[in-house]
């Protein structure tokens, strides 16, 4: 616990030191974020706030992680398959804000890297001699041995759950409020299954988020961009398979699921029948327009992430 501790109060220290020096730079290189013209008019004025703001995250848990890193393998390959998907996430931000493409990365470019790396960390959890290819099952002290549909089943649930965090950045300390209590979950929880080096690994993601939060939360001085959210996406996948939850996926990271399933849906419900569910998607900005205040929503967001984050302790059966 004195570890985990120090490994969260680390990592916020980094971030609350580093984001001073990083965001001015940002500035200065006019990484500013291109605003949509369809989204949220509220938006506008967010035009021109530094983006790739993912960086300051990066390099906290890097830093953080290093520390406790040695002799640690699953703290290691939760720290590069972080940054693997970040550095996805930064090219990304780099064509749209430096090379003014604002797509960015074709889909398949974002696909291939980021199915490369869940590959690689589906086979080192199959063949991991305490983890392999058994999942915990919510609400029971049973495992499923998934055998050979073990790694095609990680592959969906680390590229979907790296995409859904990046959906859910849409408003200021939304994405980094709700991953702060998810990494607080996986903090928690790893440390009472025994995955030491995995509970400091997410303590570094919790003080990251949280100094994060300093920066980010409304009005921002920073967004996190493609960099950031991508590598938090990352990183709670990471988590997951590393402890063999990946099926606690669907309820801790609820909200991430509630923000893709709505851009799902809204896209299946135009080309089908020429109408949308939502007034916009992801899910936050409908209730952007629906009236609501984008703090509302934020906190509206954090609260079902908090709840959730109860069910899944009760789903667990070590508190």
């Amino acid at each position: 616990m004195k570890q985990l501790i120090l490994a969260i109060v680390i990592s916020f220290i980094i971030t609350i030191i580093i984001g001073p020096i990083i965001i001015p730079i940002l500035q200065k290189l006019k990484f500013g974020q291109s605003i949509r013209e369809e989204g949220p008019k509220s938006h506008i004025k967010k035009s021109g706030t530094p983006t790739m703001g993912g960086i300051i995250i990066i390099s906290a848990v890097f830093i953080a992680s290093i520390i406790f890193a040695l002799g640690n393998s699953d703290l290691m390959i939760a720290m590069l398959v972080t940054l693997g998907f970040g550095i996805i996430g930064l090219v990304d931000d780099f064509i749209k804000v430096v090379l003014k493409r604002n797509l960015g990365l074709k889909p398949y470019q974002k696909l291939i890297g980021q199915f490369i790396i869940a590959i690689i960390i589906a086979i080192y959890a199959a063949n991991h001699p305490y983890i392999g290819t058994s999942l915990l099952i919510p609400f029971t002290n049973e495992y499923i041995d998934l055998g050979m549909l073990y790694i095609p089943l990680t592959i969906f649930a680390v590229v979907g759950t790296a995409n859904s965090v990046n959906l859910t950045d849409g408003l200021d300390g939304l994405a980094s409020g709700v991953t702060l209590i998810v990494s607080s979950f996986f903090a928690l929880v790893s440390l009472g299954l025994g995955y030491y080096g995995l509970s400091i690994f997410a303590g570094t993601i919790v003080g990251a988020c949280l100094g994060f939060l300093k920066f980010n939360y409304y009005p921002a001085r920073v967004f996190m961009g493609d960099t950031g959210s991508m590598a938090l996406g990352g990183a709670v996948a990471s988590l997951a398979v590393l402890t063999r939850m990946q099926l606690f996926l669907p309820i801790i990271g609820g909200v991430y699921v509630i923000e893709a399933v709505s851009v799902i849906l809204q896209v299946l419900s135009f080309k089908l029948t020429g109408k949308r569910i939502f007034k916009m998607s992801p899910l936050h900005h409908h209730f952007e327009l629906k009236g609501w205040h984008e703090t509302k929503v934020v906190i509206v967001f954090w609260m079902i992430a908090l709840i959730l984050a109860i069910i899944s302790m009760l789903a667990l059966s070590i508190y």
